[in-house]
């Protein structure tokens, strides 16, 4: 498990004097990330993430607050690659090394067996790239590598900062698979990724952060929920104003749609086909839509972007 309590990075303060303002990269955080679970780790370019990742590491010093892996520091852990793996940086190897001698040195300055090299090189798949210099390798196969270092230690706790960058489909696929295959066995896993679609695939429970700040630390079918998000089912009929008439004595929430068609909300897909039913109104089309985490996503973070662009015709014009 992981423990998060009051979290804060602050940059800047010694230079105060010389007109620069002391920047908080992280504000205030608490969270757990619980044993089970993917719990996704979202938020724009400059929330904090990276560096929440890093504190819980004991990479960077907290200004305030805490983070405890299994219940400790993780920079008093005795055995710290046994208790939680980490891919942070997949460009942080040895370039004149090759992956396996990268795997063999960390394995034999961690106390770890060297046959545990041979067991991540296969389930990463990196198979014969592996006795390559790293130089060589391609984002995915960096990403491969770092997240078999991650697992060198067979740990109950593993934390992966955007492990998905450079990978194909297929290997997008397979770190969907290893994350909740991990999860299953009742590992801990904090997974950070922009790639919504896949987390809406993925995670159990969201931790959304912006400009350093909570924002959202629920499951997500809560955060779904919490945006009015439930279910909406959109039907096309040639007897709009009949239909829309019979759903609202229902009291349910209709809206027309550009393309003429009804939105409902607070029903079922059966329901609204029943009530045109009733009221005689041909449907030519009738399906249930859910807002999807991307949108959600955009909308709770809306506010903490650092960095935005009103429209392509503006940058035109200017």
């Amino acid at each position: 498990m992981i423990e998060v309590r009051g979290l804060t990075k602050q940059y800047g303060a010694g230079r105060l004097a010389h007109g620069s303002s002391a920047v908080r990269a992280v504000d205030d955080l608490t969270f757990d990330v619980r044993p089970g679970k993917v719990t996704g780790f979202l938020g724009p370019n400059g929330a904090g993430k990276s560096t929440t990742m890093r504190m819980v590491l004991g990479l960077d010093r907290p200004t305030a607050g805490r983070a405890l892996v299994a219940g400790r520091p993780f920079a008093t852990l005795d055995e710290p690659l046994r208790v939680a793996g980490a891919l942070l940086d997949a460009q942080a190897v040895h370039p004149g090394r090759s992956g396996r001698d990268h795997l063999r040195v960390v394995a034999r300055t961690n106390g770890i067996p060297v046959r545990r090299v041979d067991e991540v090189i296969d389930q990463v798949g990196l198979g014969p790239a592996a006795r390559r210099r790293v130089k060589g390798y391609s984002l995915g196969m960096r990403q491969r590598l770092g997240i078999a270092t991650a697992l060198l230690g067979d740990p109950a706790v593993l934390l992966f900062d955007e492990p998905m960058n450079g990978l194909d489909l297929d290997g997008v696929r397979w770190v969907r698979g290893l994350v909740r295959e991990l999860a299953d066995e009742g590992r801990t896993v904090l997974l950070s990724s922009h790639l919504m679609s896949e987390m809406e695939q993925t995670a159990d429970h969201l931790v959304i952060i912006g400009r350093g700040r909570l924002i959202a630390d629920a499951s997500i079918e809560e955060v779904l929920r919490g945006q009015g998000t439930g279910r909406k089912v959109r039907v096309r009929t040639p007897s709009v104003d009949d239909l829309a008439g019979a759903l609202l004595r229902r009291k349910l929430r209709v809206h027309p749609t550009d393309d003429g068609d009804l939105l409902v909300e607070g029903a079922s897909a059966e329901t609204v086909g029943d009530i045109a039913l009733e009221v005689g109104a041909a449907v030519h089309r009738l399906a249930e839509e859910h807002t999807s985490l991307e949108q959600v996503y955009l909308d709770l973070t809306g506010d903490s972007v650092q960095y935005k662009v009103s429209s392509t015709k503006e940058l035109v014009r200017s």
